[in-house]
């Protein structure tokens, strides 16, 4: 009976936390910066505006088994552009530059 409990708990601890990562981490952004920066084992990815650094940390442990060290947070504003006769606006997001323990590696460009 108790092994059915804490199964459940198991399963709903689970799934609050793939649905977390869902919410945190949108994509990783790939890019020549963030290429660089991989060389020393920084990668960078786009998440929610509502994410912390906390949730962020936890989401890159879980989805990709390694060790987290830092978490950097920037927020991306939004830009005026142009087209023809209108003006719009292309919108912001925030970005996160994560710090992994020396030997984790995440395979983003393979």
């Amino acid at each position: 009976m108790e092994n059915t409990k804490e199964q459940k708990n198991n399963q709903s601890t689970q799934n609050v936390s793939a649905s977390l990562v869902e919410k945190v981490l949108i994509e990783p952004l790939i890019t020549e910066a963030a290429a660089i920066f991989a060389e020393e084992n920084k990668y960078v990815f786009k998440v929610g505006t509502n994410a912390d650094k906390q949730q962020i940390k936890r989401s890159i442990e879980t989805l990709y088994s390694v060790k987290v060290i830092g978490v950097n947070t920037l927020q991306i504003p939004r830009k005026k552009r142009r087209t023809r006769n209108s003006i719009g606006w292309k919108t912001g997001f925030k970005k996160a530059v994560v710090t992994l323990k020396k030997g984790d590696k995440i395979s983003l460009y393979e």
